[in-house]
C-alpha cells in the first residue's frame, strides 16, 4: 500500500535528518523549483544560491544603511562641537553676555541650518535686566516655558515665542526648548522654519534635549 506524505511530514524528516542529500547527493540536481527571480524552473542548488544572493543583498544594504547613518551622526557630532567652542570663546566674561547670546543663536543658524532662532530669558542678575535678549517677555510665555516637560516639536499654534524671530510670519514648523538651571526653569529657546515638516511631532528629541541642556549650562551664569 502507497503512503501519501504530506510537505509538513517531508519538510520535518529533512530537517531531521540533515545528512539525507549527502547520501543523496544525485537528488540536488534532479529536484526542481520555480524561481520567483527569473519565473524559469531551476535545480534546488541553483535555488538555494538565489536564497543566499538576497540575503547577501539584503545584508550590503543593511551595512550601507548603517554606514549612511554613521556617517550622519558623525557630522551632527562635527557640528555640535562647532557650536559648542562658539559658546566657549564667546563666554569668557559676564559682561559679554549679549556677545554669548548672540554667537548661541547664530550658531544655531550657521552649524545646523536653523532657518532661524531665538531666545529671551527672565530672572536674571541686575546687570542683565535691561539687555535685549530680557526684553519683552509675558507672564504667560513664562509660565508656558516652565510647564515644558520636553521640547515642542510641531506646527506654529500662534506662540508668542515664535514673534521673536526676525521673520515670524513665516514660520509654519518650530521647536521651543526650556531653558533650565538647578530645575528652574529661566529661559526659552525658539527655533523657527518656513517648512511644515521640519519640525515635525514625530522627530527624535533626544539630540535637541542635548542641545537644550548645552544652552542652559551655558547661559545660567547670567541669572539672578
Amino acid at each position: 500500500m502507497t503512503v501519501t506524505l504530506d510537505s509538513a511530514t517531508v519538510a520535518q524528516f529533512l530537517a531531521d535528518n540533515p545528512q539525507f542529500f549527502q547520501e543523496h547527493a544525485g537528488l540536488l540536481g534532479e529536484v526542481k523549483l520555480s524561481s520567483p527571480l527569473t519565473g524559469k524552473t531551476v535545480s534546488l542548488q541553483e535555488r538555494q544560491m538565489e536564497v543566499m544572493r538576497a540575503k547577501y543583498n539584503a545584508l550590503e544594504l543593511r551595512l550601507a544603511d548603517l554606514m549612511r547613518v554613521a556617517a550622519q551622526n558623525t557630522a551632527l557630532l562635527q557640528r555640535f562641537h562647532a557650536w559648542h567652542l562658539a559658546l566657549l570663546r564667546s563666554s569668557g566674561s559676564a559682561a559679554m553676555a549679549a556677545d554669548l547670546v548672540d554667537a548661541l543663536v547664530a550658531g544655531l543658524v550657521e552649524h545646523f541650518g536653523v532657518p532661524q532662532a531665538a531666545l529671551r530669558l527672565w530672572n536674571l542678575a541686575p546687570e542683565h535686566a535691561d539687555a535685549p535678549f530680557a526684553a519683552g517677555v509675558s507672564e504667560d510665555a513664562r509660565l508656558f516655558a516652565s510647564s515644558l516637560r520636553a521640547p515642542y516639536c510641531g506646527p506654529n499654534k500662534d506662540f508668542e515665542a515664535v514673534r521673536w524671530l526676525n521673520d515670524a510670519d513665516s514660520v509654519r514648523s518650530t521647536v521651543l526648548l526650556p531653558l533650565i538651571s538647578d530645575g528652574k526653569t529661566f529661559g526659552l529657546l525658539v527655533l523657527g522654519s518656513p517648512d511644515n515638516d521640519r519640525f515635525s511631532p514625530a522627530m527624535a528629541t533626544d539630540f535637541l534635549v542635548q542641545l537644550g541642556q548645552s544652552a542652559s549650562a551655558a547661559l545660567a551664569h547670567l541669572r539672578a
